[in-house]
């Protein structure tokens, strides 16, 4: 959840209102043919196995493709791994190259960017493998943050505060992470550079500051300020300046989340009863509602593709769910869960079941479990 005060809103919320009408979750059929066929020919070297051992995860968890042998697919892919330094090369049915780079860096890394250039090269759209996430976790007995690779590989603790570390955001480009603390006494919001470990508390007004998400490009944060008495939502700098309201209720506004233009945002509000999602302009205006067909909906991701709304569903227990903002159409993709994020290629979330973060391909609804061990683990947010 976004912050303490949110968790008790909730908490609340579900006592004062009846159970939402339970809707059927869609049957989702896997059809190989959706998939192309695509073969790992073998890195050599002598880092080869560990990178092909990393990549053959990475392509595998894509998505997009059916692993097989050579003699029967589509693509190809081979390498040669050593001294740091990997040469990629993918090639078609008949032989000719339709991808050939040279990548620095350590086996993890430059398999991660090679498959995400497979990725793009053959399917036209972004990879998720070089990607970042952070959360939040108990392990210390103490919720505090924590940041890994896509695939839970790499878990590095961010904060040590001892105290209450909650709402963790990762900026697009994963080298900055804003998250709510409360070392002041008070939930205020603290930004991390990640390279060098520098922290500043950037949003202190009196109250609660909870909440943030930054802009696709990095150079603003949304969040909930409640100074001026309930929670509303606001954009201040990403240095924590230029604070500017945008909604003026007698509800809670939390759990903000950019459209990938950087020119609205999405975000619940219980202004009308039960949480529900509105969009709003990022330079502030009037809030219209996201018909979503439930009446309990919190923690709204937008996709990078700007297609999609996912966001934590109230039907009996809590479920995932994401709105198509074409059609309209509305779906249940993972029951059990909350706190979904949109990964970069606007197919993959990563969402909390309480006890571990899961990955999940909203297309072929599989999940696959990707951090746990670590107590409680919650909230996670994605860079792209």
């Amino acid at each position: 959840m976004k912050s303490l005060l949110i968790f008790s809103v909730r908490a609340a919320l579900l006592l004062a209102i009846p159970a939402v009408l339970a809707q059927d979750a869609p049957t989702i059929t896997i059809r190989k043919s959706d998939a192309i066929n695509l073969a790992l020919g073998g890195i050599g070297g002598g880092e080869g196995k560990a990178v092909g051992a990393v990549l053959q995860n990475d392509l595998g968890l894509a998505g997009a493709f059916l692993l097989g042998q050579p003699a029967t697919a589509s693509y190809v892919v081979s390498g040669a791994a050593d001294g740091g330094s990997l040469q990629g090369l993918v090639k078609d049915r008949s032989g000719g190259t339709v991808l050939s780079k040279t990548y620095s860096g350590s086996s993890r890394d430059v398999a991660h960017r090679f498959a995400d250039d497979i990725v793009e090269t053959i399917t036209g759209h972004p990879g998720i493998a070089s990607s970042k996430i952070t959360f939040a976790a108990t392990r210390t007995g103490r919720k505090e943050i924590y940041t890994a690779d896509y695939d839970g590989a790499n878990v590095r603790q961010i904060t040590k505060d001892g105290n209450i570390s909650v709402a963790p955001a990762l900026s697009a480009d994963g080298t900055k992470l804003a998250y709510t603390g409360y070392l002041s006494g008070y939930a205020d919001i603290y930004l991390v550079q990640l390279a060098s470990g520098k922290r500043d508390r950037i949003v202190k007004f009196p109250g609660t500051n909870s909440g943030a998400a930054f802009s696709p490009d990095g150079g603003r944060i949304a969040c909930s300020i409640s100074k001026d008495g309930n929670p509303e939502l606001y954009v201040v700098g990403a240095n924590g300046s230029g604070a500017r309201r945008l909604t003026r209720t007698r509800g809670v506004e939390s759990s903000p989340s950019w459209s990938p233009d950087g020119n609205e945002i999405v975000f619940s509000s219980d202004e009308n009863g039960s949480p529900r999602l509105f969009r709003i302009s990022s330079g502030g205006g009037t809030a219209q509602p996201v018909s979503t067909g439930f009446g309990f909906c919190t923690e709204p991701s937008w996709s990078p593709d700007g297609h999609k709304i996912a966001f934590t569903v109230r039907q009996g227990g809590f479920s995932i769910a994401f709105t198509d903002m074409r059609s309209g159409a509305t779906r249940i993709v993972a029951s059990g869960g909350e706190d979904p994020a949109w990964g970069a290629d606007s197919r993959h979330l990563i969402y909390s079941d309480g006890s571990s973060l899961l990955l999940l391909d909203s297309q072929n609804g599989r999940s696959v479990p990707i951090v746990s061990g670590l107590g409680k683990v919650s909230e996670p947010s994605w860079s792209r």
